[in-house]
């Protein structure tokens, strides 16, 4: 599948998949929708205290730089897990420009270090920060009350409706310890109602720029 290097609204880099006219991040800000969706309505309601995070479509490592950035300003001490089935590569790794956009170039040795990590190795980023990346089809993923965030940032419910569906939210509940949260940008009416079959109590947000809403679902 053709892949090429766009810049999106905010300034920011992202990959697009000609054949699917599919982005890894939002064209309207790829920065921006990490903020919103991930830091603002996820990591945020956990400030101040130690927890694990899951995210499901690891692919530029934009997710994990924002929130290793964010981590220390919110006195986190984190645990990261990022599952991918096809990393990128070490080229498009080059062509992201996220750490300019930024403005966390004292940190660009890390960006750096999250790409060229060992895979199923979990390495130490800092005192507070630890990185695991998994090579695995979200079908396989079987951890059970491990983790108290979720980053689910599949690619879109229009060209993969499999990663969206009621036996991929069943392993996310399951992931999950009691009392947590999974955030995601997606807002169709079919995510809910597979999300609420599984158990989550699902709300509404506003969404990033360019979408109208996205969901936060909870575990209790």
């Amino acid at each position: 599948m053709k892949r090429e290097i766009i810049q999106t609204l905010d300034g920011s880099t992202t990959i697009h998949l000609q054949e699917w006219n599919e982005c890894y991040h939002s064209k309207h800000g790829a920065i921006q929708e990490a903020q919103h969706v991930f830091i603002k309505n996820g990591l945020s309601l956990f400030q101040n205290k130690q927890i694990s995070i899951l995210e499901i479509g690891f692919g530029t490592g934009l997710n994990a730089f924002i929130t290793f950035l964010e981590a220390s300003k919110m006195n986190q001490s984190i645990d990261y897990v990022g599952v991918e089935a096809y990393p990128i590569s070490a080229e498009e790794v080059v062509s992201m420009n996220y750490v300019d956009e930024l403005n966390a170039s004292n940190e660009s040795p890390v960006f750096k270090k999250i790409h060229e990590s060992n895979w199923e190795e979990k390495i130490v980023l800092r005192d507070d920060f630890t990185l695991t990346k998994r090579k695995q089809f979200f079908e396989e993923i079987d951890d059970f009350e491990k983790f108290d965030l979720i980053y689910f940032d599949a690619f879109g419910y229009r060209v993969q409706p499999e990663l969206w569906s009621t036996a991929i939210f069943e392993k996310m509940y399951n992931a999950l310890k009691p009392n947590s949260v999974l955030v995601t940008y997606a807002a169709r009416g079919v995510v809910k109602r597979s999300m609420i079959e599984v158990g989550f109590t699902v709300e509404k947000l506003a969404g990033p720029p360019g979408k109208r809403e996205m969901f936060r679902a909870r575990k209790k």
